[in-house]
């Protein structure tokens, strides 16, 4: 009778070792589990950051894009203003010599002009009355 009961304690004790070891086991996936489900969570959360992050990059590289643009179009505004100012610079130059021109012409017409009434003759008809002019043509 001892070897029976030897032996049905000693299965009652292998019982008891392998529960523990299935609730061990059992411990060990729910701990393995729940640490998975906290790295998916922490991997959800930096995709999130990483996905706003990416489309922050794009607006500010869509800005920066507007920002280049609108100082190429100064930049292009101050060279047309430059060139608009140099333009207006040879305008008033070529008006002042045109006007100097014009001013010496009208000097030596004013001169031509006395020289050539001065050497005019009245011509009258047989009434007396002046009907033109000769001009002394000889020179």
């Amino acid at each position: 009778m001892a070897v029976a009961s030897l032996s049905s304690g000693q299965s009652v004790a292998g019982a008891l070792w392998g529960q523990i070891q299935q609730q061990q086991a059992q411990r060990s996936a729910d701990q393995a589990e729940q640490r998975a489900n906290a790295l998916q969570q922490r991997a959800r959360e930096a995709q999130g950051v990483a996905d706003r992050a990416q489309e922050n990059a794009r607006s500010l590289k869509v800005e920066s894009n507007q920002a280049e643009g609108e100082a190429t179009q100064a930049k292009q505004g101050l060279a047309e203003r430059a060139s608009m100012a140099k333009v207006q610079a040879g305008l008033s130059d070529l008006h002042e010599q045109i006007s100097s021109v014009l001013k010496a012409e009208s000097t030596t017409n004013a001169s031509a002009i006395s020289a050539t009434s001065a050497s005019l003759v009245p011509v009258l008809n047989s009434l007396g009355q002046s009907t033109g002019t000769l001009v002394n043509v000889t020179a």
